[in-house]
């Protein structure tokens, strides 16, 4: 199937009242992986591919080619997007290289440089038809510590939608990126005051730390992209460890990595009807990136 634009699934998934599954890509065997999940579930996914990997491969084109790739072998529609990234070269190297939507981060920064600097990529984003996320109220737990003690106001998140163009926002609504427990608390009054206000398709970061109910109500509130990262890569290492534990004296790599992408299959799956997500059907067959 033709790469589709991040966009359009968003578009889709408001309509819908569903959630947009986005989940992140490390290597090869997790683009396949979600792609799976994706396909079983019947539904649209999002690949994510972070500047934190792209610094660990130590070059985006590889990595990046790839996911477009196993993207365009589905058989439901895949966008593949690159998340949370600070440089501005490295938008222009997605840009050129084809990725269907850029969340910019400059979330840490104050309130009037993340609106400048936000605004700039939006301009360059949008003169390549590519869609733009960015972030306001810093979600944290980036260096693995869950503090999930950030909001986002809903007046400075409209007005910050309106300065900027940006076509999704990141919100900070009490989740915290790279938890490995499930029991963050969302604020649910707070996700639907931002929806009230905000005019654009809202997102949460850090959905590995919630649980299965507040997924399905987050998205019933007001949110539609999740992002799901470090969950999946528990069940990804979790099933390697397994299938290490069990022969000591296995070396072929393909013996303990082909269950631990069964299990981000399985489990991307599974998270992907908790979402609710938000089915092939409903989105414009054939749509390309840009």
């Amino acid at each position: 199937m033709p790469l589709t634009r991040t966009a359009d699934l968003l578009a889709a998934a408001v309509r819908g009242g569903h959630g947009l599954g986005a989940f992140n890509v490390i290597q090869l065997e997790h683009a396949y992986a979600l792609v799976a999940a994706a396909e079983r579930a019947g539904t649209a996914v999002v690949l994510q591919i972070s500047e934190n990997c792209v610094r660990y491969h130590g070059s985006l084109a590889p990595l990046l080619g790839a996911a477009l790739a196993v993207a365009e072998e589905s058989a439901v529609p895949v966008a593949v997007h690159l998340d949370h990234v600070e440089s501005a070269e490295l938008v222009e190297q997605g840009l050129r290289l084809g990725v269907g939507s850029v969340m910019f981060d400059a979330s840490t920064a104050p309130y009037a440089e993340n609106v400048a600097r936000t605004r700039e990529i939006v301009r360059r984003c949008h003169d390549r038809g590519v869609a733009v996320e960015a972030e306001l109220g810093e979600v944290g737990g980036k260096d693995g510590v869950h503090a999930p003690g950030a909001r986002t106001d809903p007046a400075e998140a409209a007005a910050f939608a309106e300065a900027t163009g940006v076509d999704a926002l990141a919100v900070a609504v009490g989740s915290s990126h790279a938890m490995r427990t499930r029991d963050a608390e969302l604020d649910f009054d707070l996700i639907a005051a931002l929806r009230a206000a905000v005019g654009v398709p809202l997102v949460l970061h850090g959905a590995s730390g919630i649980a299965d109910p507040d997924l399905t109500r987050a998205v019933r509130t007001g949110l539609t992209k999740v992002n799901i990262a470090t969950h999946l890569n528990a069940a990804f290492t979790g099933a390697a460890r397994r299938a290490l534990a069990a022969d000591p004296a296995l070396v072929d790599p393909r013996r303990y990595l082909a269950p631990a992408r069964a299990a981000v299959t399985e489990e991307a799956a599974r998270l992907l009807g908790v979402l609710d997500a938000v089915p092939a059907t409903a989105v414009p067959p054939g749509t390309p990136q840009a």
